[in-house]
This record gives C-alpha cells, sequence and structure tokens, in this order.
C-alpha cells in the first residue's frame, strides 16, 4: 500500500490550518465582536469551511507565512489600489472622450510566480484593473485582453506594462 511522503501529509495540514485561522479571523473581522459566542460560531464555520475545502486546500501552498511578508502584502494592495484608480480614471476617459484612440488586442505576457496561487493572485489583480482582462492562463504565460495596446507591442513590453507592477510585490508572499 503506498503512502504520501510525510512532507505532503505535513503542508496539507498546515494548508488546512491556515484555511481554518484566515476564515475565522475573516469572521471576527465581519462580526466586529470578540464575544465568546461569535468566536465559536466562527469556529464553527471555519471548520465547515475548511473540511469541505480539503480536496482544493493544496492551491495555499504557494503562500510563504513569514513575518517579512507583512510589508510586500502592504505594498501589493497599496500598488493595486493605485492601479485600480488610475485604471478607472483612464477608462471614464475613454468613455466620456470617444475621440481617444482605442486599439483593443490580445496579448501574451509572461510571468516568473510558479505556483497556481500566484498566477491566479497575478491574473485576477489584472482583470480588476478596468482596461484589461486575463483571458487564459497557460503555465508562465497570460492571455491578456487589452482595450488599448500599443501597436506591434511584443510580449516583453507587453510583460512589463502590465504584470511586472504587480508581480514584483506577489512575489513576497507568492511563489
Amino acid at each position: 500500500m503506498a503512502t504520501k511522503p510525510e512532507t505532503e501529509e505535513g503542508s496539507g495540514l498546515a494548508d488546512g490550518l491556515f484555511l481554518f485561522v484566515v476564515v475565522l479571523l475573516f469572521w471576527m473581522l465581519l462580526t466586529g465582536s470578540l464575544d465568546p459566542s461569535e468566536i465559536i460560531t466562527g469556529a464553527v464555520v471555519a471548520l465547515v469551511v475548511t473540511l469541505t475545502s480539503r480536496p482544493h486546500l493544496s492551491i495555499y501552498s504557494g503562500v510563504r507565512i513569514t513575518p517579512m511578508a507583512i510589508l510586500p502584502i502592504i505594498n501589493y494592495l497599496g500598488v493595486f489600489f493605485w492601479e485600480l484608480i488610475l485604471a478607472n480614471i483612464d477608462m471614464a476617459r475613454r468613455v466620456l472622450s470617444p475621440s481617444l484612440p482605442l486599439r483593443p488586442a490580445v496579448v501574451e505576457v509572461r510571468t516568473d510566480l510558479r505556483s497556481p496561487l500566484g498566477r491566479l493572485a497575478l491574473a485576477n489583480s489584472i482583470t480588476l484593473t478596468p482596461g484589461t482582462l486575463t483571458v487564459d492562463v497557460q503555465d508562465q504565460t497570460l492571455l491578456v485582453h487589452w482595450v488599448d495596446a500599443p501597436p506591434d507591442i511584443d510580449i516583453e513590453n507587453a510583460t512589463r506594462k502590465i504584470t511586472t507592477k504587480f508581480e514584483r510585490h506577489l512575489k513576497g508572499f507568492l511563489k
């Protein structure tokens, strides 16, 4: 009978514990209460979510849980919100001034992020900023629909313009 290596079982337990703690903390933030009944209810909800999600917990293996990861997370959130504001302003200008050029294109960009969670976070960051939409993720390549792509853009320039601002910070806490 084949058994899983000890490291995989340990990481599954660590992934489950990580998810449980995150869900419980999120519950506590939503309720805004340290009442014991709220904490117990949150623990039950976190346990149900963790057990239900068990087949998919390996995605969390891409998270770097260290005290040094806090600063990249904060930096990423700051960069993300700043880019979100800039992209919204740009799209509002394009809607209000139809004479501004639109050159829609689907471009390939590459990522150095190796974990599925890292690529997922990058793809969602791109999609959530107006003007870009991640269409597909295949290994280290993302297909992105870009509302205003510069003419004759190559993969290196597209990668630099679309992913670098997010990826630099995501690498601090995701593999």
